[in-house]
């Protein structure tokens, strides 16, 4: 029962620690929360579920077509809702941020509807197999590794290129990236589009595996990997895969317990609860300001 419940809840975590990790990055770089990400994640979660039921692709090639959909989307965000108010109050970008969200939204209910759409069952035909005693799904086994292989290959990207090294050089400082050469414009938006690919990958997951697509899951979606993105330190990447992982297990530890009315509730005090140990989450690091 634990090792079920375990592998249920880090399928689950994992699409939110996908979701957290464009909202930490973002952050990270030019202290953003980019409120629009969780329409992103629906954005990728509709061309995703175009792609396999219209054009028929299998889920694999659904997702690469949704994560280049949603790097576009992600770049055009920035570059029209956010750079024109990069050097405004936080409270101007914030509005914009939410005014964005709320477009993505109503759009994608105009399109395709107000009701949930599923994804063709054999997008990927799922069986159960038996992991020491427990029920396990091969979906469930994709999404871990699914998730796993893009997390290594954020962290490639981050530490081991160029660009990644820019990446960090510029949420050291910001200013002093740009004086020392570095196009932040271009990191800026690339750290976007890193972040909306996640996202879609993640949107495309989650539809699948709850079998759901509608207009509205990106809200609900957007404030968990928020709220994974806080619990483990937001601007901290590890901190988010953390953060996800932790709320995936905790939000089904809580259904498996008979609490499933306060699946959302429980994961949100445990967050309440961490934040008033560590203010700075489980891997966040203290900032010191001059004022």
């Amino acid at each position: 029962m634990f090792l079920q419940q375990l592998i249920n809840g880090v399928a689950l975590g994992s699409t939110y620690a996908l979701i957290a990790l464009g909202y930490t990055m973002v952050y990270g770089i030019i202290a953003l929360i980019n409120f629009a990400h969780g329409e992103i994640f629906m954005a990728g979660a509709f061309v995703g579920l175009l792609l396999a039921g219209v054009f028929k692709l299998n889920l694999f090639l659904a997702m690469a077509g949704a994560m280049v959909f949603s790097m576009a989307l992600g770049v055009g965000v920035e570059f029209i809702a956010y750079r024109p108010l990069r050097n405004s109050s936080r409270l101007s970008a914030l509005i914009s941020a939410i005014g964005v969200s709320l477009f993505l939204s109503t759009l994608a209910m105009l399109l395709f509807g107000a009701n949930a759409r599923g994804f063709p069952a054999n997008a990927f035909p799922s069986r159960q197999i038996q992991i020491l005693g427990a029920e396990v799904s091969t979906l469930q086994l994709l999404i871990i590794a699914t998730s796993a292989c893009l997390m290594l290959a954020l962290e490639l990207i981050v530490k081991r290129t160029r660009t990644g090294k820019a990446m960090r050089a510029a949420s050291e400082d910001y200013t002093a990236a740009a004086l020392m050469g570095i196009n932040v414009n271009f990191i800026v938006s690339f750290t976007f589009a890193l972040g909306s690919a996640l996202a879609a990958a993640g949107g495309v997951l989650v539809g699948v595996l709850f079998n759901s697509v509608s207009f509205n899951m990106g809200l609900n979606a957007g404030i968990k990997a928020f709220a994974a993105a806080v619990l483990g330190g937001i601007g901290s990447i590890p901190g988010a895969v953390l953060g996800g992982l932790l709320l995936g297990i905790t939000e089904v530890t809580g259904v498996a317990l008979g609490y499933s009315s306060w699946r959302d509730a429980i994961a949100f005090v445990i967050l309440v609860l961490v934040l008033l140990v560590r203010p700075s989450g489980l891997l966040g690091q203290k900032m010191q300001k001059k004022v």
